[in-house]
């Protein structure tokens, strides 16, 4: 099961971090073509449809990697059952564009709104095919299908954007890649749905995939609210700043998390019954994982100033102040994730949407509190929401397994602070009167330096490094 494990997280972080890095690239050149308004166009209807997104997986992907025993009679059901939920949120989304127009008062939505809904439709045609390798553990596959996609894609959208397409660019780079994604999940896996639907197999997913679509729901409503709300009470212009420091802070962050949930959930999913085996297994997780996410987090935060000068030019200086902020809001998230993952693992999708629901409701009413403060208090309630919800996700951990928020604190605070120590003075280097590369190399460098000299004798950073090693010479 290690062995599964390591596996899977190396080519995951391979597939994840060549995805994450053709992207970025693209986004980078795309962010010279294009202007800070093409992506908050963009960005006001992303709500809508990560709110349908949402409901074509219906919790169904979840509920297949977690049972041991799915045959085609499941994976069939899921998929007919996908595709009627794709279509539906397609048509609702052409209806409603007229009016999301009129809402954001802007009339090129009604016509992006129409063609983006198309990508429903295809991706709902691929989630049975991508539980289906992750069930087997098979992240060398999707990892290839990934970085094959966003490069295909993203080359076709720097090609629209150069062609003077503008905002359509990033509409049809989207589309694109759904549709290659598909084709290629098919080739790889060799699995096509057989002609039968079963209500036995529908309630038995439903029935524990459906408690995760409200979680899911919740929080992808909450995530992006605040740039419905942004788009509808500032300009397309700040929206456009406030996305691209959030994009820039959740490269590092929602790679390394979602590397941790896609693998852990499956793995732990083997050990469901060996409550001490699986307690023990998580907190070395928080430990590894919080040494390498903290540094990452606090590094970015520090060089942010010269990473967006360098990268994306002057015009994009606001956004440096909404990358420090988001920096400090997700370098939270794993312990969240794994805190989720763990009731997940162990059947309790019921307590985990009580806990959405108490999060979110909370969430919610500060992002609404913020509204008047402007556009940099949405995003400093936003960091702030991502304390308390690390005290409720722990609640239930802690009553269940004795492993509450003061013991997981004491397992991950030391790699906070030798973390913050480290990139002091690259922090202090910004303000140095030198380039902005040589403030990157110098500040990356030195703060990697303090770093392992403060960590060089940990049990899990020198653990870490003997995975690497494995990794790297396998």
């Amino acid at each position: 099961m290690k062995d599964k494990a390591i596996s899977g997280v190396k080519w995951n972080a391979i597939g994840r971090f060549s995805t994450q890095g053709v992207n970025f690239v693209i986004g980078l050149i795309l962010a010279r073509l294009l202007s800070p308004s093409d992506y908050g166009v963009v960005g006001m209807v992303g709500i809508f449809f990560a709110i349908a997104q949402t409901f074509i997986d219906s919790g169904f992907g979840s509920a297949l990697i977690r049972k041991n025993d799915c045959n085609d009679t499941d994976y069939s059901t899921a998929f007919y059952f996908n595709i009627v939920v794709g279509l539906v949120c397609c048509i609702l989304l052409c209806i409603a564009s007229p009016f999301i127009a009129d809402f954001f008062n802007t009339p090129i939505l009604k016509d992006l709104v129409k063609v983006m809904s198309l990508n429903m439709l295809i991706s709902s045609l691929a989630i049975v095919h991508g539980a289906k390798l992750t069930h087997s553990i098979d992240f060398k596959s999707q990892s290839l299908v990934n970085v094959i996609t966003a490069t295909v894609s993203g080359g076709c959208g720097i090609l629209m954007a150069y062609k003077g397409l503008g905002v359509w660019s990033l509409v049809l780079q989207n589309i694109i890649g759904s549709i290659l994604r598909f084709i290629l999940l098919i080739i790889i896996t060799k699995w096509y749905p057989r002609r039968i639907f079963s209500m036995d197999s529908f309630k038995e997913l439903f029935g524990f995939g459906g408690k995760i679509l409200i979680a899911s729901l919740l929080h992808t409503i909450y995530a992006n609210m605040t740039t419905m709300l942004i788009g509808k009470f500032y300009s397309a212009k700040d929206l456009g700043y406030y996305s691209r420091g959030e994009t820039l802070a959740t490269y590092p962050s929602s790679s390394l998390t979602g590397i941790l949930q896609s693998v852990t959930y499956p793995v732990l999913s083997k050990i469901q019954d060996d409550d001490k085996h699986l307690i023990n297994s998580y907190r070395k997780l928080i430990s590894m994982t919080s040494l390498v996410i903290f540094f990452g987090m606090f590094l970015l935060a520090a060089l942010a100033k010269p990473l967006i000068v360098t990268l994306l030019t002057d015009k994009w200086l606001d956004a440096v102040i909404y990358l420090q902020i988001f920096c400090f809001a997700y370098m939270f998230d794993h312990i969240c994730a794994l805190n989720l993952n763990i009731l997940y693992v162990k059947g309790y999708s019921n307590l985990v949407l009580k806990l959405e629901v108490i999060k979110k409701t909370i969430s919610i009413s500060m992002i609404v509190a913020a509204i008047p403060f402007g556009v940099l208090a949405i995003c400093i309630a936003r960091a702030l929401y991502s304390q308390i919800a690390i005290l409720i996700n722990t609640y239930y951990t802690g009553k269940l397994f004795d492993l509450g928020y003061v013991k997981q604190v004491k397992d991950f605070s030391k790699y906070l602070i030798c973390a913050f120590i480290a990139i002091v003075p690259s922090f202090l280097l910004t303000y140095v009167n030198i380039h902005s590369i040589l403030q990157l190399i110098l500040g990356g460098v030195s703060a990697l330096f303090i770093y392992f000299i403060l960590l060089r004798n940990n049990v899990y950073f020198l653990d870490l490094l003997s995975i690497i090693k494995r990794s790297l010479k396998g």
